[in-house]
Order: C-alpha cells, then structure tokens, then sequence
C-alpha cells in the first residue's frame, strides 16, 4: 500500500487524562465522558471498515459511494475531538511530558514498525526507515504534535477559524510543501482541530438535541445518494486532504473554494454522526479508552490481508461478502481496543518516560 495513500485514525487522548505515567497517587483520575469514547470507539470501526473496502471499490460503485461518504467525516469527527481536548494545551513542562509520551513515542516506535513491516507485505525490502515521511496510519500522530504544539497560538489569535481555514485553503496552491511531516496533509487538515479547540460542552449538546437526530436521517440519506451519482463525477481523494489542486488536475482556484466545500459538508456530516453518538455507557464504551491501540495495530492487520489478496476471492465481491469483510473488520478492530491488548502494548503507546524528564508532571 502506497505511503498516506489512506486516511487513518484516532485517535486522541483526553488531556486530562494521565498518559502512561501518575501525576499524583493521591488524586483519582477524571471520570471519562461516555460520549466521546463511545464516538471515538465507533468511529474508529469505521476507520477499520474504510481499509477493508479500498480493495472492493474498483467494481462496486455502492461501495465507493459508501466509502466516500464515511470519508468525509471520520477523520474530520476525530480530529475535532482532539482539537477539543487539547484546549487545555499550554506548552507547560507537564503538558510537553504527555505529548512526547502520548504523540511521539508512538510515532516512532510504529514508523519504524510499519516500515519494517511493509518492506515484506509490500514487497519493497529496501524501503529505507524516515522519521520525516509519515507511512500509512502514522501520518495523525505526527499531524496531532503540530497540531497541538500550535494550540497556544490558535488560543491567542483574534480570528483563528478563518485563520486556519486561510491555511487550509492556501496549502492546496502550494504543491511544492513536500511529503515532510506529511505537511500538505497537516495544514488541510488544521480548521477541523482549530474547530475543536473553538467548542464548547454545549456545541456538543446542541447536536444530541431529538430534533438534530431526527433531522440528520435525511441530511445522511441525502449525501449518500449524493456520495453515490459524485462517483463517475468526482475525485474522492479530495477527502484524504493530502495534494494540492494541481494534482487533480484543475486550476488552481478550484482549491481553495473545494477547502470550504469540503469544511462545510465535512462538518455537517460530523454533526449527523454525533447526534446519533449514545451518551450514556454502552458495551463498547469501555473500548473508548483504547482507540489509539486499535487504530496503529489493525493496519498490520490489513497490511498482512492484502500481501495474501484477499480481495481476489470471488465471494468477497458479492454482498454477502463485503458485508463479512466489514464485520470481520469491525471485530478485529474491536478485539484491538480491549484491556487485555492494551496491557501488552501499553510500553510503546503509553510508555513511562519519569528517566527522560528533569521535570515532575
């Protein structure tokens, strides 16, 4: 699989939530909302669902319909949650301890792995190791550094939605931002995490009114229909938010008015998605809390299936089968958010740090 040829996830953890390592033994933990772990749980099985389905979409035009339309508001969905719990983000001693431990360490513990990885999957065995270009599911956590390293500066501006979207827009002019940090991925991707760090506990109440969720039904059934006849019609490599208009071959003003098209459609599906999000605890709440496990491991997962070609078994391609592929895919990434998974890989994901650190968080 070519490098941030897809659209990850994950996930995000609450700053206020210990990462890895005790503040204080005293102090009991914040309780954790149910709401957004139960968001971040179903969203990152439809991440899982999202991989599994690129290999079906060449000969299914319901598939790719489907697939551009859970597109368009997974990674926007996770990217305003973290922008949302990263608020509290001021470049403090203790704030920079979590974002290594949390953010980076994962990043390059995994960069490394996938690239080692990929090397048999993708039958490319030189393919050399680049702390500087992201690969694959690795391209949200370097995103999430800057994102967050920036967060004083978008707390400070006057305006820093129309700011940050100004970024967005003027990054698709901009096709010589090399593949760096996956830098052309990170400033388009901007005004959803500024969007985050804008809201509010009652922006999320708003959308979880009876009267949203019910009008959400057709607003969703609308844009899949939309989704479906924009197959033939339209590029949906423009929801990976990776390349600059150049590369889709149109002139160069058609990206900044795509940016604000893709904002505003981006954001009213992330609306639909949350009002139907439950707010009380659920069998998967729980997973919630996991979501950053499952989204770096089950790529290793479907890395694996495609060196084997799942995809070309007959059955796959029938509507049984893809319905099977995507329950498989929903459970394997499910059975990678639980405890027991968690506990083994919690030293690269959350690892203790207390010897690289003169100051106590």
């Amino acid at each position: 699989m070519p490098r941030s040829a897809t659209t990850p996830a994950t996930l995000v953890r609450r700053e206020t939530q210990p990462a890895g390592f005790t503040t204080e033994p005293a102090k009991q933990p914040p309780r954790r909302d149910a709401f957004f772990d139960n968001a971040k749980y179903l969203a990152i099985a439809l991440v899982a669902m999202g991989h599994a389905w690129e290999p079906l979409r060449s000969d299914s035009r319901a598939v790719t319909a489907l697939y551009t339309l859970v597109y368009a508001f997974h990674m926007p969905a996770f990217i305003i949650i973290s922008g949302y719990f990263s608020r509290s983000f001021d470049a403090s001693p203790a704030k920079i301890r979590r974002l290594v431990t949390g953010v980076v360490v994962p990043y390059v513990v995994f960069e490394t792995a996938y690239t080692l990885f990929t090397r048999w999957s993708d039958g490319e065995p030189d393919r050399p190791i680049s702390l500087l270009d992201p690969l694959y599911l690795t391209w949200f956590l370097a995103a999430l550094f800057i994102w967050r390293l920036t967060t004083p500066i978008w707390r400070a501006v006057r305006w820093p939605l129309p700011t940050a979207l100004t970024v967005a827009a003027l990054a698709t002019l901009t096709p010589s931002i090399g593949k760096d940090l996956d830098l052309q991925r990170t400033l388009q991707f901007l005004p959803y995490f500024v969007l985050g760090l804008c809201l509010r506990p009652e922006h999320f109440s708003l959308v979880r009114q009876w009267r949203v969720r019910l009008a959400a039904v057709p607003v969703f059934l609308a844009a899949l229909v939309f989704a479906y006849w924009s197959v033939p019609r339209m590029d949906y490599a423009w929801f990976f938010h990776k390349d600059a208009a150049e590369h889709f071959a149109v002139p160069d003003w058609m990206g900044p008015i795509m940016t604000l098209a893709l904002f505003g459609c981006s954001l009213v599906l992330v609306g639909c998605f949350l009002s139907w999000v439950p707010g009380r605890r659920t069998w998967f709440t729980a997973l919630g809390a996991g979501t950053l496990y499952g989204y770096l491991l089950h790529g290793f997962f479907v890395q694996a299936a495609n060196h084997w070609h799942w995809s070309h078994i007959g059955f796959f391609h029938e509507p049984l089968g893809k319905v099977t592929v995507s329950l498989i895919a929903g459970a394997v990434v499910t059975a990678l958010c639980t405890a027991p998974v968690r506990r083994v890989f919690r030293c690269v994901m959350e690892p203790r740090t207390d010897w690289a650190f003169r100051v106590k968080a």
